[in-house]
């Protein structure tokens, strides 16, 4: 058995076109392995090729070319299989409105296959905070608590692989803590989770790895450290002791003074200390009131190499 939960290669999908519109190649050759275990982060800004994956990996999608491989199945081989080892939180909650949370997942598992005596309905409404409400029916229930039904709804057959598409995008702060305390808790049990998001700083405190998609195709994939990594610029903030003029700064480091005063400096710290900057400050005879710094985040990284596509 691989180590990878998904095994992609040579992916590609082209929707065919119509009299007004030509056909869109939405995936231009797909290469991404996906290792068991992990939270693993796909990103990419809208029209990138994101859902259009995510619905070929949950099956609802036609390929046109490529292959996929699902915890070993290959989805054209095994699609039973391949389909039973993944659990597709959808970013839309399209819900029954007569069925009660526990109707709901008990009606899941059992297209699944899943006997009665093996269901875990109980357990998974405990999980995601919606006991009390399992016999309401779901027009009853919030925004909020109908997001949680979804994740409850992708668990019902215990896959080993669980894709989160956007799981936070409109919730408020409680149900998003909600959401990644649970996740964590089913990545610690084995649980591999593959996350799409929009919220970049989300990505960099869930996952350990990310691929970037941009115009169908991945254009960087590694470590979340070592994507922030890849820029190394920093930013010192300087408060100075009273009000004072920019110092004259050498090539390598760019300074602004901000309306409240403050000093700003940017500079690359594999080729300049922060020391160099405040032996420029002392010289200029600046008397410093605080210094704070600034690194380079997710969103830096994501920006930098989306827009040089």
């Amino acid at each position: 058995m691989t180590d990878n939960a998904i095994e992609i290669s040579g992916l590609k999908k082209t929707y065919a076109g119509t009299k007004k519109s030509p056909a869109k190649e939405a995936l231009k050759g797909i290469d991404l392995n996906i290792p068991r275990g992990s939270i693993f982060g796909l990103l990419g800004p809208n029209g990138a090729g994101k859902s259009t994956l995510i619905n070929i990996l949950a099956g609802l999608v036609v390929k046109s070319a490529g292959t996929v491989k699902i915890w070993g199945f290959d989805q054209d081989q095994n699609p039973r299989q391949s389909r039973a080892s993944i659990g597709i939180m959808p970013q839309e909650p399209h819900l029954d409105p007569f069925f009660t949370p526990a109707g709901s997942l008990d009606v899941q598992a059992g297209l699944y296959g899943v006997p009665k005596s093996q269901r875990k309905t109980a357990e998974i409404l405990d999980l995601i905070g919606l006991s009390d409400k399992a016999n309401a029916y779901a027009r009853s229930l919030s925004g909020g608590m109908r997001r949680r039904l979804l994740l409850g709804k992708a668990l019902v057959h215990s896959p080993q692989i669980l894709v989160l598409d956007e799981p936070t995008a409109g919730v408020d702060i409680e149900l998003r803590n909600l959401l990644w305390k649970n996740v964590r808790r089913l990545n610690e049990q084995g649980m591999t989770i593959i996350l799409t998001t929009h919220y970049l700083e989300e990505a960099e405190e869930m996952c350990d790895e990310i691929a970037i998609i941009n115009h169908g195709e991945v254009i960087i994939r590694d470590s979340t450290p070592n994507l922030l990594g890849r820029l190394d610029s920093k930013t010192l903030v300087i408060t100075p002791a009273e009000d004072c003029a920019l110092p004259d700064l050498p090539t390598g480091i760019t300074g602004q003074k901000q309306d409240d005063g403050t000093l700003t400096f940017s500079y690359h710290s594999a080729q300049t200390p922060a020391e160099t900057v405040l032996d420029i400050l002392r010289k200029a005879n600046i008397r410093i009131k605080d210094v704070k710094t600034q690194e380079s985040d997710l969103e830096d990284v994501f920006l930098s190499l989306t827009s040089a596509q």
